[in-house]
């Protein structure tokens, strides 16, 4: 008998030491430790039923998790991490809805150029064919807005799975990943051990022959202009461009997202950023030009067919992804490969400046017309701000290692138009989806990624509730933000650009709210300014504070139907 208590009581001793020693090998655990071997910094997202393993096993080891109060604002974080790295940023939600609610984030990231690894809960694999709670195909969902989405079914291949998701949100084109994951696989048993990380594949450079033939062309060419877009961003494709620029002479004109590749050091060869409206010194200089270098441009930040209305441009292409071919971008060559590597090699072949003495004349004069766009010369109304007086306050205040976020809106084009930014990736903007809310969210990321320095963040009263809730997350991590909200009370991107069309506007009235109050209501400062002055004693306030600070900024926007003008004035060219 005392041996059956005995055989009875070894048996329960193994089964418990089983359990207990499964439970280190859970599929949330492999999740975990596979964003452990990745690198992962940053866990952004909101619990639920589906995905609550993988939250639980965050807590005992892994990356910070930051809870945040929308996933769609999760997705945004995400992405501003990545665009800040270069690393996938990650973001994690449940089933149903906290998975739908991740795709404006995705959708926004894919298009923009940015690594993102979305992970989403999903009901039992023995559910998924059943009308159940929450149950919906999540990777079909995906598909379309993502580079890579898959289901995983088998929790031994939950490390592949996501060593595939993080190695193509990285590959050129960058974008989203999205993995589902069904309840049970979370909680299964997985023996397989986590992937290490791979080194990527290095890309090579363009043969000797096509690079001597590019040499050709620019010694050439009478007035050749580089065209700088959001794949020249990275740190290492920044410095060779400023290697070039800087033994060439070449002037360069940014898009949006390339904004701070041309230092400061370099600015007499900068002639503005163009995007959405051709009406700018730089489109002006891409019409003149008989040779324009596009290097990491790509057609969502402002299509070919703005730039190159009249078919007639001649362009050669530089990037790690081949060109997309339309009838207005058509390169006669492309080196494709490894940016740095072929801008470095173009350099070597080049013997010195690239600019013609008449050359130099047309870029002295639209120099000037450069520096006569950015100065205000009026008086603002009373109680209103002037959008060029707010940047120049923001100009004057504001240092190199400071990152500034801009939303969606009319001070969206304002200060990608007069805002100077000197290193890459400092002054971020939506210019792929031109999604409203991604300011805050994004100016998150940065205070986490760059601690030390003050993040500015910019938006219109609209596009601030769109991503407000997570204030609450910039006063619970005590993040060093200023946000500066240009205030009028309409949507009025839309509205003064309906006014072009219609001579009406429509659908653009908002009700008013009292900024300062919604602040101080999360535990952060509220400030309002009326004038310029005020601003300045705003922003010295925020900057002298720890924590979010909001600044509600009652703007005047008389000048806005200028901004729509399309036709370039015939003295520009």
């Amino acid at each position: 008998m005392k041996n059956s208590f005995r055989k009875l009581y070894q048996y329960k001793k193994k089964k418990e030491d089983v359990n207990v020693k499964s439970v280190g090998k859970q599929g949330s655990h492999t999740v975990v430790d596979s964003l452990k071997k990745h690198g992962v910094d940053y866990v952004f997202g909101i619990p639920g039923a589906k995905i609550d393993g993988v939250f639980d096993a965050l807590v005992d080891d892994g990356p910070e998790l930051i809870v945040t109060r929308h996933e769609q604002n999760a997705a945004f974080m995400a992405q501003g991490i990545g665009r800040l790295t270069g690393k996938p940023g990650v973001v994690i939600a449940t089933s149903g809805p906290g998975a739908s609610n991740l795709a404006t984030g995705l959708v926004t990231a894919t298009a923009e150029g940015d690594p993102v690894l979305a992970i989403a809960g999903q009901v039992k694999r023995s559910d998924l064919l059943k009308l159940t709670h929450q149950s919906m195909d999540n990777a079909a969902l995906f598909k379309p807005i993502t580079k890579y989405s898959a289901e995983i079914q088998d929790p031994e291949t939950i490390s592949e799975i996501m060593a595939n998701a993080f190695r193509l949100a990285t590959s050129s084109k960058q974008g989203a990943s999205f993995i589902s994951i069904p309840q049970d696989v979370v909680d299964a048993d997985v023996s397989d051990q986590s992937i290490k990380v791979l080194k990527d594949p290095r890309l090579g450079v363009a043969r000797a022959d096509d690079v001597a033939e590019l040499v050709k062309k620019i010694e050439e060419a009478q007035l050749p202009v580089l065209l700088v877009g959001m794949r020249a961003s990275s740190e290492e494709v920044t410095q060779t461009i400023r290697t070039l620029v800087e033994k060439t002479g070449l002037p360069v004109v940014e898009t949006f997202q390339a904004a701070g590749v041309i230092s400061r050091e370099l600015v007499g060869h900068f002639f503005g950023r163009i995007g959405l409206f051709r009406n700018q010194p730089g489109d002006a200089l891409l019409k003149r030009s008989d040779l324009v270098i596009a290097v990491g441009y790509d057609p969502i930040e402002y299509e070919a067919r703005n730039w190159n209305a009249e078919k007639d441009a001649k362009i050669v292409v530089i990037d790690d992804t081949p060109a997309e071919i339309d009838g207005y971008m058509q390169p006669e060559d492309e080196l494709i490969g490894d940016i740095s590597g072929n801008l470095d090699l173009l350099t070597k072949g080049l013997s010195g400046d690239q600019t013609t003495d008449e050359a130099k004349l047309y870029l002295n004069y639209l120099k000037s017309r450069l520096d006569e766009r950015d100065t205000f010369k009026a008086e603002s109304q009373e109680g209103l701000v002037h959008p060029l007086e707010v940047i120049n306050v923001l100009q004057e205040k504001t240092d190199d290692s400071m990152t500034v976020t801009v939303d969606v809106g009319s001070h969206y084009i304002w200060m990608a138009r007069h805002f100077k930014s000197y290193e890459p990736r400092h002054l971020l903007f939506s210019n792929g989806m031109q999604t409203l809310g991604v300011a805050l969210p994004w100016a998150i990321s940065a205070a986490l990624v760059r601690p030390e320095t003050q993040i500015i963040s910019v938006s219109g009263d609209g596009g601030f509730l769109f991503s407000s809730q997570d204030l609450e997350t910039a006063v619970r991590k005590n993040l060093n933000i200023i946000h500066l909200i240009w205030n009028d009370g309409h949507y009025n991107m839309v509205e003064f650009q309906e006014e072009m069309k219609y001579a009406r506007s429509s659908g653009v009235e908002l009700g008013p709210v009292d900024f300062v109050k919604y602040a101080e209501s999360f535990g952060a400062l509220g400030l309002r300014a009326t004038s310029k002055a005020e601003l300045e004693a705003a922003i010295e306030k925020g900057m002298a504070t720890k924590g979010p600070v909001v600044i509600d900024i009652p703007i005047d926007y008389s000048d806005n139907p200028d901004l729509g003008k399309s036709i370039l004035p015939d003295q520009f060219y």
